[in-house]
């Protein structure tokens, strides 16, 4: 049920955004509200479902999960039993999950699947992992004169959108803060590793199961192109099958993944269509108040300014300029003369 509300109220901004009906600021509006109504429901235990996702469903099972955080550290660990899952169930942080999240040795890892580029990951672990360390001492004193020991946090995030990105990326909590001065007293690293066919090649020769979810996730988006999306996926999946490519887990769990597959798929889309409209929806404010003023220089300022105005706000969610440039299809040379970035 919270799945396909989220879904529907997504294409109702989408579709208002293309009829004229909805602007910036009712955009932000309502994101607040949302937001609003999040913070009201934030306790760490709600009894409230997320969407699972393909990825989360593969790597639940530790056999699995080991080999990913092999092929990641370069470790070879054996015993799958000495991970200990600590995955936060049915739990919803202003509006914020994580897939996975274990205990191995004396520390603690989460890892996420993401489709698309969050800048903010840094600021999600931060809030999740407090909940989590709340959970590891809650029958310790922290008021006691010993040190209370706690597990070392390692973040990495899966990536497998369709946006250009390196094969590694780190994110900064440090990004966010307004005004920084010096070093920080804070700071939170996630590693962002590509998982798309061709990126990480390394990575992927040492977790099989890794490299056949990429080449799944690659089968799926080709066919999406050319048919409806569940002909695609029913495509993908019974090729995978003849092709001994995650065999055994699509002939387990068919139909969770088919429907997993096409909710995902569709997520990706719908938010990039938001983004574009956004976008689109910010440059026609510009064009409109520039017409005010009048005439061709008018429409010129209004233009510049609406352009400049999208680009700020997307420069203040945490973006690269080399990905605003990509996003709004301006050479980066004038997004950083727009943005005044001193060289």
């Amino acid at each position: 049920m919270l799945l396909s509300t989220h879904y529907k109220s997504r294409r109702t901004e989408w579709n208002l955004l293309k009829e004229g009906e909805l602007n910036m600021s009712t955009l932000q509006e309502t994101s607040a509200t949302q937001e609003a109504q999040a913070l009201s429901e934030k306790e760490p235990t709600v009894n409230r479902k997320y969407k699972d996702t393909v990825f989360r469903m593969l790597f639940s099972e530790k056999k699995h999960l080991l080999s990913l955080y092999n092929a990641v550290t370069g470790k070879h660990y054996e015993d799958a039993e000495a991970l200990q899952i600590v995955t936060l169930k049915n739990a919803i942080y202003m509006g914020m999950k994580n897939d996975l999240a274990f205990l191995l040795e004396t520390n603690i890892y989460l890892y996420e699947h993401q489709s698309t580029v969050n800048p903010n990951m840094p600021l999600r672990n931060l809030l999740y992992i407090a909940i989590e360390y709340q959970k590891y001492v809650s029958d310790k004193s922290l008021y006691s004169s010993s040190i209370v020991k706690i597990p070392a946090p390692k973040f990495v995030v899966f990536y497998n959108g369709t946006d250009t990105l390196e094969d590694t990326v780190e994110l900064k909590l440090s990004s966010a803060y307004e005004h920084l001065d010096g070093e920080p007293d804070l700071e939170l690293k996630v590693i962002l590793l590509n998982i798309n066919e061709g990126h990480n090649k390394e990575l992927m020769e040492h977790c099989q199961i890794l490299k056949e979810y990429a080449i799944y996730v690659a089968r799926v988006r080709k066919y999406a192109a050319e048919m409806k999306l569940e002909d695609a996926v029913n495509k993908a999946i019974e090729e995978c099958i003849k092709e001994g490519i995650l065999a055994d887990f699509l002939q387990k769990n068919r139909s969770e993944v088919k429907m997993w597959s096409i909710l995902e798929y569709d997520q990706e889309v719908e938010e990039k269509k938001l983004r574009k409209a956004e976008y689109e929806a910010g440059l026609e404010t510009g064009r409109s108040e520039g017409i005010t003023i009048g005439k061709n220089q008018g429409i010129e300022i209004g233009r510049s300014e609406g352009i400049e105005l999208i680009l700020q706000s997307i420069q203040k969610s945490g973006y690269p300029l080399e990905q605003i440039a990509e996003m709004t299809g301006r050479p980066v040379e004038e997004v950083k003369r727009i943005l005044k970035v001193m060289p």
